[in-house]
């Protein structure tokens, strides 16, 4: 380039030369004291069940749940006074709405969300309840996405992108800081990906102050873009997962650039893994995670072998999953682990078959949760049933035993799987 020619625009810059140590450090210092500088915790029994030394980064516990907030204030702060006054726009069903949205209301900058008419209602409200102003448009994220452009362009706002965007992966990459000075020995650090914005900005804090740190990635299986755009495959994205924060069908153009040329490796996990990792923080840390917050712990589980011995850093990155969803994470759990069974019996319609049965539980003590009868949808004859009985215990083996006796005595016994 010659003396006389213009010098390139951050946007014509390389992505890693756009975010650096340095603007991740502005950021921190930027936003300090208005997000919570949340605990790192070493996990004593989630190293023993995963062979390697554990430690978690409960970013779950800021004010809307999770770590969103650090890169959508950090957007905020850098707007100009007219930019401000105008207000921001984003596109999101997510945690980045809540965020932007919680401390555009304290800044006194107003935000417009543009959410797919297919939101959950519960999401609209978390989001307006922090001072969000929501409009629903179209039935895809992609269409409501391409309004909310459309209405930036209309009305003069600032779009405020949730990861693909040097400024929300600065503040993003404050977790690093924060992990790594608490726990600077780390050998890796196990992040999940959706667009990507998060491990942008912590691959570029931990590859500036420890060249050596592993940056390994988690996908959802189900959505394996970013995975899928580095691998050059072809790979569908779709499905209904757990770790409904990290589905995104495609990846950032920026994010990917730095994933490419800072991260080492993309895990994939599957649903049941990330079932099992939610509750297992929840049985064993106490804290609410989202699918997409348990997909670092669901990697190290599901790979063992590659994580033997070291010491790993997990971003717990949300917290913002449905009660209900939860209850049915936790149930199914035990039904994977055995505490939980569904048994099909076969008995004869006749006074006192069901008293007898009940009699095998109580002697293996095997705790009957309910009972259903079924007469008729069956191929058994006319005085014949079968009775479903859902019922819980210490462990598979205990079950087991009841089964075992059951069949013993003549009895035809059934059970259910959920893989």
């Amino acid at each position: 380039m010659s003396a006389t020619d213009p010098a390139p625009t951050r946007g014509q810059l390389p992505a890693t030369e756009q975010l650096t140590l340095a603007d991740v450090r502005a950021a921190a210092a930027r936003i300090a004291g208005a997000i919570v500088q949340t605990p790192m915790l070493h996990s004593l029994t989630l190293s023993r069940i995963a062979g390697c030394e554990i430690w978690l980064k409960f970013e779950n516990l800021q004010f809307t749940a999770a770590y969103k907030e650090r890169g959508a204030l950090n957007a905020l702060l850098l707007l100009s006074e007219e930019q401000r006054a105008r207000g921001v726009i984003a596109a999101s069903a997510g945690n980045h709405s809540q965020g932007l949205s919680h401390h555009g209301t304290r800044l006194g900058v107003p935000v417009t969300i543009v959410m797919p008419r297919s939101t959950p209602t519960v999401k609209v409200m978390q989001t307006e309840s922090v001072g969000g102003r929501v409009e629903l448009f179209g039935e895809t994220f992609d269409e409501a996405y391409g309004h909310a452009r459309q209405l930036e362009a209309e009305r003069g706002l600032t779009f405020v992108h949730p990861f693909d965007d040097p400024d929300v992966a600065a503040g993003a990459g404050t977790v690093a800081l924060e992990m790594l000075d608490a726990v600077p020995q780390l050998d890796c650090l196990v992040v999940p990906i959706g667009g990507g914005g998060l491990m942008s900005g912590m691959a570029t804090v931990a590859r500036a102050t420890n060249p050596a740190i592993a940056m390994i990635g988690v996908q959802a299986r189900l959505f394996p873009s970013m995975y899928a755009h580095l691998a050059g495959q072809d790979m569908r994205c779709g499905g209904d997962t757990l770790a409904e924060g990290i589905a995104v069908k495609a990846p950032g153009r920026f994010t990917a650039e730095i994933v490419a040329e800072l991260v080492d490796e993309i895990l994939l996990v599957d649903e049941g893994a990330l079932e099992h990792a939610v509750a297992l923080l929840l049985q064993i840390e106490k804290t609410v995670v989202e699918g997409a917050g348990a997909a670092g712990l669901a990697a190290v589980l599901s790979n063992p072998d590659k994580f033997a011995g070291k010491r790993v850093g997990l971003v717990l990155c949300g917290g913002n999953i449905d009660t209900r969803l939860l209850a049915n994470v936790l149930l199914r759990d035990q039904v994977r682990s055995g505490r939980m069974a569904r048994l099909r019996i076969a008995l004869q319609d006749r006074p006192g078959a069901l008293f007898k049965v009940m009699g095998e539980f109580a002697a293996h003590n095997v705790n009957i949760i309910e009972i259903h009868h079924q007469r008729i949808f069956t191929s058994l004859p006319a005085k014949g049933l079968f009775t479903d009985i859902e019922c819980e215990a210490r462990d598979g083996e205990q079950i087991a035993a009841l089964v075992g006796a059951l069949r013993a005595k003549g009895y035809s016994v059934e059970t259910f799987d959920l893989d």
